[in-house]
């Protein structure tokens, strides 16, 4: 039985390699969070990238989840040879999985381009981690890419991707963004805003002067926070709390569900956003309507599915 490895990381990316799992049965399955081989790896292992999803935190809970569900773990990979590998991820990929088939599937957003990109880009000894998901398949080291649309196809070919590896397929956990409408979330008809870990990721954020920006976009209406995974909780509530009085604060909760239940949302570069446009909220995010549009997942029900289809012909090829 041919053997495929499932590299997972975010709770994002962790569902939805289960998700294109699923469709993959036929296979010897293993599963492990992400990780790194080199200088990152031990500085990892030292605690040093505890804001990534290399940390123990992150890690952590990619493992409980997998647990959870009773997927076998193979952490770091190295237990098999493994016909196929299967990550949300290239921004970097361990060496020994360098001479084997991989499939790239597309997380969510990606983050814009800065002068670190086209640095990354331009000069190959430049890690592209350092540009961050800007350079999400400029390695070129896989069989097949997997994206949420046409108009993320065409962002992908611009910055210089193979355009015969890439297939739109969408992705599994922002396909059918409608099934959130149906919820039991208890607030209504209110502004919502996606915070992001700026901070923690060591990116400027002026908090105190964006909250007061937030609540002269609220005209009047309610705020609701729901703060980013990785942030820091105590400190951002109590910012919220000092500059938007009663504002509500959620540090735990379906996203999506608030997303379906408010009347506009605001985020920074989340893929929170992809649920707002396809559920056709208004959203403001510093990406011009139109073309969020166009980069937001194909609702077609049927990603994973898809997505299991093209790792059914690498692996076979």
């Amino acid at each position: 039985m041919k053997k495929i490895l499932f590299v997972c990381g975010s709770m994002n990316q962790t569902t939805q390699m289960h998700q294109i799992s699923k469709h993959l049965g036929e296979y010897d399955q293993w599963f492990t969070p992400f990780f790194s081989d080199g200088l990152l790896g031990k500085a990892c292992d030292m605690g040093m990238l505890e804001f990534t999803i290399m940390g123990r935190k992150r890690s952590g809970r990619a493992i409980d989840y997998l647990v959870s569900n009773n997927l076998r773990l193979d952490i770091g990979g190295a237990g098999h040879r493994y016909d196929l590998v299967v990550t949300c991820t290239d921004l970097i990929v361990p060496a020994h999985f360098r001479q084997t088939r991989l499939v790239l599937v597309q997380e969510g957003m990606t983050e814009p381009e800065t002068i670190l990109f086209h640095l990354a880009r331009n000069f190959r000894w430049i890690p592209r981690w350092i540009a961050g998901t800007s350079t999400t398949g400029l390695s070129d080291c896989y069989e097949k890419f997997c994206v949420a649309s046409e108009g993320y196809r065409d962002l992908f070919i611009q910055k210089g991707v193979n355009p015969e590896k890439i297939e739109v397929t969408s992705i599994p956990n922002f396909d059918d963004c409608e099934r959130y409408l149906d919820n039991d979330f208890e607030h209504h008809d209110y502004v919502l805003v996606c915070t992001s870990d700026n901070r923690e990721t060591f990116v400027y954020e002026n908090r105190k002067r964006n909250i007061r920006k937030y609540l002269d976009m609220a005209a009047g209406w309610p705020l609701l926070f729901k703060l980013h995974p990785n942030e820091n909780v105590e400190r951002a509530t109590r910012e919220i709390e000092r500059y938007a009085p009663g504002s509500m604060v959620y540090a735990e909760g379906k996203t999506e569900e608030m997303i379906a239940n408010s009347r506009m949302m605001i985020a920074q570069f989340s893929s929170t956003i992809f649920v707002g446009s396809a559920l056709n909220k208004p959203v403001y995010c510093g990406l011009d309507p139109d073309h969020l549009r166009r980069l937001t997942p194909l609702q077609n029900h049927s990603a994973a599915q898809r997505i299991a289809a093209v790792c059914r012909q690498v692996i076979n090829g």
